[in-house]
């Protein structure tokens, strides 16, 4: 099991060499610690060698994952200068402040960008460490104002993967209870599976007190225990004291202090590194299982989407027609897929696309657009008068002249030459759409998609404007005949008798067609009833609706029109708005909205005024003025208006007229909706399907050099040489953690303590350090205590007898013969 960690660091070469960044949490050491808690002099101690920046404040700004390998010789190598070794550990040291200041600049900015080193070297045992920034409180420099929690953050994005040990560093000589560093592991490692304490600048505390009962797992205590060292002072780090010599007074200062010396043994640098080493290896086995899974995963995905790539070879030309012709045949089922539609990878479930959205066009849009262009009626009305009184010319027309209504029926049938034309636009441009979007697969060859495109485009240009001439012809059609013996058409005879019906009535029977929308304002309602705002109002034969926006999704009132009627609202002198009003009202006196008497209207300028009422009329709501004029009970002036008449019967032709023109817009609307659809599917879309399926690969042939247009685009050569490193870094990593025995037996993990000093135990008075001459207090019994890693080695022989415990310290420990929690047992004479 020795070798877990050279394993996972194949692992990391098989990724890191070949330029592959995994979604792999492969096994490490996170190094968490407050700031000048000796989290660098620990690593630098492990190396032997200075290699770390020094300095005021936060030094360490990004990330440094350090990977240390037992090697013969020693060198350092960084991930982001391949291929070059640094065997002086200054320069690593400066290129470690270089990469930082690159990416943070140099005024103590931080990022998490790791920066990855490799250590090789005789004197240390595999290891693969995380140093992060030490938690600061106060932002200097050009740091941001919330440094602290970003720097958590950060620390966070490491620790929180199962597969991290933490290494949480504290100072002897500040509180344990007060531990940044135990706070943070506490926060993802709540069980106390993954930490193991590091208790630091145990030279300084001051006189009188140690942490003997921190080290020996009695305050605050972890599963995995704390190990203590000892590290150079700032003074021996300025005076370049060699850190062979610094590790040799480690050793000595343990040995010689009546604290620590019966577990001298198990503190120091060495100590830690032994320790650190073992926990990783024991870690790795524990998480080679569960990363293999994550590795067999990636690979069944990857299998996928490398199978294409795995036997190409970009200078063969049988393998790129091959692929040309693949890709033809992927265009043409996808194509008509689309536009027929099927249960597809390609369904959009987001929006209409396709046939759907061509579907709309022709039954809902071309509907909504011919409904759109709905004439003024008030101007239609006048156009008719004055077609009846042009025709009858000097004469008196006893008779409604059927050439007015000619003319004014090929004044609306032209009118529908827009919106068929608009719907022909629309429909090519969602064709466009759905070949842009069928071509995608292709966009590995970027000439090869340009050129599909533009010949498919092309060719649907040709085919809308033939399909735009068909239709307008089917227009002109419309305009050269008048077929008024058509069996939906109404007749004269009918016209004149349903005008008279309406005239006696009050009423049109149109069906409920719509005939107007626009905005309009209820100018009788006050702001706190929703008035004196514009409201969008519809206009049907038989009721008027009135919404909040044009959406027309929250409907306020429908108001049916039967029996009502209009007349003007003349403003007062005080008034002061500049609006032109009008009003609807029951001449029965009831109400007609609400509590209100009548319905007061207004907009903006006497025209649309004039047009609502004209339309107001078509739906069969009159003016007040009209019944009275046909009453008799008032004869109103002569008008000397040329656009408007008095004359019954000029109005009764004029309403007949509109009748007949009505009917027979009927007939050719419902025509049009028919055609054209038929005759864009025919023009345009099967003709593109057939050009795809039997001329498309003729005309790519006869465009141009096949061998340029298959020519990969840079990003999809990038992307495959990507995959198929990824495909490979996998497998290798798979072949390594098979090659790995799982069948070694690993020490277990120690058992758990009482971990219930965070947050209720920080108060706990007992937390002081003791000192070395005081009476101890009881700490936890030896079964709430748990082990130190590695443990003991058990005793060979009978076991001594236990002795009381005692304060001070006393002989050095027999190794091997003291259990743990207890007291040393004194030294035995010896028979001479």
């Amino acid at each position: 099991m020795d070798n877990l960690i050279n394993i996972v660091n194949k692992l990391q070469d098989a990724f890191t060499s070949l330029g592959v960044h995994m979604q792999l949490d492969l096994p490490q050491i996170a190094v968490v610690g407050g700031q000048s808690a000796g989290k660098s002099s620990v690593l630098e101690n492990f190396v032997g060698k200075d290699f770390l920046p020094r300095g005021s404040g936060i030094v360490t700004r990004r990330p440094l994952i350090l990977q240390l390998i037992n090697g013969v010789t020693e060198y350092g190598e960084f991930l982001h200068c391949k291929g070059k070794k640094f065997s002086s550990f200054d320069e690593i040291r400066k290129e470690i402040e270089d990469e930082t200041d690159r990416v943070t600049g140099s005024n103590k900015g931080i990022s998490n960008i790791p920066i990855n080193l490799r250590v090789y070297s005789p004197h240390v045992l595999n290891l693969t460490l995380i140093d992060l920034p030490g938690l600061t409180k106060v932002a200097i420099g050009d740091q941001p104002a919330d440094i602290e929690q970003q720097i958590k953050q950060m620390i966070f994005q490491f620790i929180r993967k199962e597969t991290c040990l933490i290494l949480a560093v504290t100072p002897a000589n500040t509180d344990l209870a007060n531990s940044d560093a135990l706070k943070l592991a506490k926060e993802v490692d709540p069980q106390g599976v993954r930490t193991i304490g590091v208790i630091t600048k145990l030279d300084l505390m001051d006189e009188g007190t140690d942490a003997r009962d921190i080290l020996e797992n009695k305050l605050l205590p972890l599963r995995r225990g704390y190990i203590g060292v000892v590290n150079r002072s700032q003074k021996d780090i300025e005076g370049r004291k060699d850190i062979h010599q610094a590790l040799a007074a480690e050793r000595k200062f343990f040995l010689s202090h009546p604290s620590y010396r019966h577990m001298a043994d198990r503190l120091g640098t060495p100590y830690l590194q032994r320790v650190l080493n073992q926990q990783l290896t024991n870690h790795i086995r524990d998480t080679l299982p569960g990363l293999r899974d994550k590795l067999q995963k990636q690979m069944l995905t990857l299998e996928k989407e490398v199978e294409e790539f795995k036997h190409f070879q970009p200078g063969d030309a049988s393998i790129k027609t091959k692929a040309m012709l693949q890709m033809i045949q992927q265009l043409q089922s996808d194509f008509e897929r689309t536009i027929e539609g099927s249960g597809s990878a390609l369904v959009n479930t987001n929006e209409l696309s396709g046939g759907a959205k061509i579907n709309r066009i022709f039954h809902e849009r071309l509907r909504f657009e011919i409904v759109k262009m709905a004439c003024d009626e008030k101007e239609l009305r006048r156009e008719i008068s004055f077609a009846i009184r042009n025709i009858h010319g000097i004469r008196v027309g006893l008779f409604t002249p059927d050439m007015a209504f000619e003319a004014i029926v090929k004044r609306q049938i032209a009118l529908l030459k827009e919106p068929v034309i608009k719907c022909v636009d629309l429909v090519v441009q969602e064709l466009s759409v759905v070949v842009r979007m069928c071509t995608a697969k292709m966009s590995r060859y970027p000439r090869l998609r340009e050129e599909t495109e533009r010949i498919i485009t092309t060719h649907v240009r040709q085919r809308e404007h033939s399909c735009k001439e068909q239709i307008l012809l089917l227009i002109d059609f419309e305009l050269a005949y008048m077929n008024t013996n058509h069996e939906d058409f109404i007749g004269f005879a009918n016209a004149q008798n349903k005008s008279e019906n309406a005239n006696k009535t009050g009423t049109r029977q149109l069906g409920n067609q719509v005939i107007r929308k626009g905005h309009m304002v209820i100018q009788n309602l006050g702001i706190m009833k929703g008035g004196s705002r514009p409201y969008w109002f519809v206009l049907t034969s038989e009721s008027i609706s009135w919404y909040k926006d044009e959406d027309e999704k929250e409907k306020k009132f429908m108001l049916p029109l039967d029996g009502l009627k209009l007349r003007d609202i003349e403003q007062g002198f005080m008034s002061m708005s500049r609006r032109v009003t009008f009003a609807l009202f029951s001449p029965d006196g009831r109400n007609v909205y609400k509590d209100y008497k009548q319905l007061e209207l207004s907009c903006e300028t006497v025209e649309d005024v004039e047009s609502w009422k004209a339309s107001f009329l078509r739906a069969g709501v009159y003016p007040e003025k009209q019944e009275t004029q046909e009453n008799g009970d008032e004869e109103g002036p002569e008008s000397t208006n040329e656009e408007s008449s008095s004359d019954p019967q000029l109005e009764r032709q004029v309403e007949t007229i509109r009748n007949l023109v009505d009917s027979y817009m009927k007939i050719v609307t419902k025509t049009t909706r028919d055609m054209v659809p038929k005759a864009i599917m025919m023009l345009i879309i099967n003709n593109a399907k057939d050009f795809i399926n039997g001329e498309l690969l003729a005309h790519l042939y006869a465009s141009g050099d096949q061998a340029q247009m298959m020519e990969e685009s840079a990003e999809s050569a990038t992307r495959r040489e990507e995959m198929l490193r990824m495909y490979r870094a996998c497998k290798d990593a798979l072949q390594i953690i098979g090659d790995v025995s799982m069948a070694t037996v690993s020490s277990p993990l120690p058992p758990p303590v009482k971990n219930d000093w965070l947050p209720s135990g920080l108060d706990n008075s007992r937390l002081s350090p003791p000192s070395p001459g005081a009476p101890r207090k009881p700490g936890p019994t030896p079964s709430n205590i748990g082990g130190r890693n590695p443990p003991l080695p058990p005793s060979t022989g009978r076991p001594a007898p236990a002795i009381p415990n005692r304060p001070g310290g006393g002989a050095p420990p027999l190794p091997g013969s003291r259990p743990v929690g207890a007291l040393p047992p004194p030294i035995l004479p010896s028979r001479r």
